[in-house]
């Protein structure tokens, strides 16, 4: 059977824009937008972020996958996985009844003709698009464009004889899909690096060789089939998880660049150096759009708020925790009590904090949200901060 793909939604785009309104939209929110992004609450004024929250990319993900559930509701319809990093979006989408591939009892292997299957906004691997083609699925592709622009890269790279270093996390669906594509050619190779630390690793190793089998350990599960750094790094070119930090990904580009220079000369860099900027559009300006907050406005303490998985939202954490107490929080339930609050730390682990709302005195809070929370649940923060900040 002749696989059926929809990539440029179902025609039910105005069926569904009641729901999502309904699910997703805040009034609160569009209030203090039109109040320059200011609101006042009793003693508490909350600065909101001039960019935060869904980017195009999400809401269109979320939008196809309502238009999916609403064009075939006699049929069972699946997500591989997540759509995006927010637990209440994916929580909505499975009371929709829509399956996740990824959650327990479910199985890939069991989908088959009649069966519609939702790609993420990460995209999925190749490897995973071309068993659910073999096994005759309806296909709703709700792949961001600017993944698909990283992946025409490095494919690129790879057809060119590249080896493809990706600055991201090699667990993220988005790293792992990305990593598939440069696999299409029969020479392609990845290798994906988290930060500047193993950046430089990688750099000591242009740069001067060194312990081949330590290396290929080291980078063992972050690495392609077969890896190896005395051939491999010999021609690399750099591409990006597209939510991470744009200022580590430059850094790490120069870091690379130098590596190249000093091993083969500067002469050799266009033979043997690529790099594209491949951070999503949104993702830096949300980022932007956070420091210039950060820079303007005196406040007492930032608030970010998305998914613990979410890699921008991660990231907008780590810049405003750079410059003042911060608390990333899923959601509006992690705000316990004007005296207590549950957040995720800059380094990953889950706490409660005490003490953290200062009482008695005039409050300035900053507001952000990751590019896949919606303003829905911006509106729900912004509200119980209200209540906290002025009980009794």
């Amino acid at each position: 059977m002749a696989e059926l793909i929809f990539r440029k939604g179902l025609g039910l785009k105005d069926a569904v824009a009641g729901a999502l309104t309904a699910d997703y939209h805040s009034g609160l929110i569009e209030s203090i937008k039109n109040a320059d992004f200011r609101h006042l609450s009793g003693r508490l004024t909350i600065h909101l972020a001039r960019e935060f929250g869904f980017c195009y990319g999400v809401d269109r993900a979320v939008d196809y996958a309502y238009q999916a559930r609403r064009k075939f509701p006699e049929q069972t319809v699946y997500l591989t996985g997540e759509i995006i990093h927010n637990p209440d979006v994916n929580d909505r989408l499975r009371a929709l009844g829509i399956r996740f591939l990824s959650d327990p009892g479910e199985d890939p292997d069991r989908v088959g003709p009649g069966d519609v299957v939702i790609l993420p906004a990460f995209g999925v691997t190749i490897a995973m698009l071309e068993q659910l083609q073999r096994q005759g699925c309806t296909l709703v592709d709700t792949t961001c464009g600017s993944v698909l622009n990283v992946w025409k890269n490095v494919r690129r790279y790879a057809q060119d004889g590249f080896t493809s270093i990706i600055h991201g996390k090699y667990k993220h669906e988005e790293t792992r899909a990305t990593a598939s594509q440069a696999l299409q050619f029969p020479n392609g190779r990845y290798l994906v690096v988290l930060d500047r630390a193993q950046t430089r690793t990688v750099c000591d190793y242009i740069r001067d060789g060194g312990d081949r089998e330590a290396f290929r350990g080291q980078f063992a599960p972050a690495a392609s089939d077969g890896f190896d750094p005395d051939h491999d790094l010999g021609r690399v070119g750099l591409a990006n998880q597209t939510t991470m930090l744009m200022s580590e990904s430059v850094e790490i580009a120069g870091m690379l660049r130098q590596a190249i220079a000093d091993r083969y000369g500067e002469s050799e860099l266009p033979a043997r150096f690529r790099a594209f900027e491949t951070i999503c559009s949104a993702t830096q300006d949300r980022q932007d759009a956070v420091i210039e907050l950060l820079d303007r406005q005196a406040l007492d303490l930032m608030i970010v708020i998305g998914g613990y998985n979410s890699s921008n939202t991660c990231n907008l954490a780590r810049i405003c925790a750079a410059r003042l107490p911060t608390y990333h929080i899923a959601g509006v339930d992690a705000l316990l009590s004007a005296g207590a609050v549950r957040h995720r730390r800059v380094d990953g682990v889950e706490v409660v904090d005490e003490g953290w709302l200062p009482p008695d005195r005039p409050l300035a809070i900053g507001i952000t949200a990751g590019a896949s929370t919606p303003n829905a649940i911006v509106g729900q923060v912004i509200e119980r901060l209200g209540a906290l900040a002025n009980a009794g």
